[in-house]
């Protein structure tokens, strides 16, 4: 079995593309026998906790919005290639995202990391929700069927801040500079929103490996 730990962080638009992307490779791979975890990686590791006005942060990233608007468009046409109708236009808030990793990782131990991180990326990127909002994160939690009172507790505690710090350092420090990157079984890793393709070999390989194990 694979094990692929994928860094991402949940305000990258190129992490949901790679995301679609590397869920139509095990479509076209359904031999293919993976265990998937998420890390947390934060593109802005530096961002205030209660993050910025999105219009002050593209002016501090890219200058202003004509040029963020240039960028984003070509985001738009490849995410639209995918299925994914990016709404820009509707995030009024860039977060900090510390909190929504500490979701992912608190789902992750309730069978609901998939699905919680899907709706992460369908709130920001689609209805323009601040997914650093405390109150916001735990409506997503209920609606993934995840305890508000408990899911409160622990966002609203330290557990999982370290965790989610050491993560976002580790990866730096690993030379992972963008999301996303998947990283298979500690040996290989897979850069960038890439097509579906760039992980076949890798399934084969695995294949192979699986194959050639001596009979229990």
């Amino acid at each position: 079995m694979l094990k692929i730990e994928i860094f991402s962080d949940v305000v990258c638009p190129w992490c949901l593309i790679g995301k679609r992307r590397f869920e139509r490779a095990l479509a076209e791979r359904p031999n293919a026998q993976v265990e998937i975890t998420w890390r947390a990686f934060q593109l802005n590791p530096d961002l205030i906790s209660d993050g910025i006005d999105r219009q002050q942060y593209l002016q501090q990233k890219f200058g202003g919005p004509d040029r963020a608007k240039q960028i984003y468009r070509r985001i738009e046409t490849i995410g639209a290639e995918e299925g994914i109708n990016f709404a820009f236009d509707k995030i009024t808030r860039t977060p900090n995202t510390v909190l929504a990793h500490r979701l992912i990782r608190w789902a992750r131990g309730h069978g609901a990391q998939d699905a919680v991180l899907e709706a992460l990326f369908s709130a920001y990127f689609f209805d323009g929700v601040d997914i650093g909002n405390l109150e916001n994160l735990v409506e997503i939690a209920v609606i993934n069927g995840l305890d508000d009172e408990e899911t409160f507790e622990y966002l609203n505690g330290p557990d999982g801040v370290r965790e989610i710090l050491d993560e976002t350092r580790l990866a730096y420090n690993s030379g992972i500079t963008g999301v996303p990157c998947f990283i298979i079984n500690r040996q290989y890793a897979v850069s960038g929103a890439q097509e579906p393709q760039a992980f076949f070999p890798l399934f084969d390989l695995d294949q192979v490996e699986q194959a050639n194990l001596p009979a229990q």
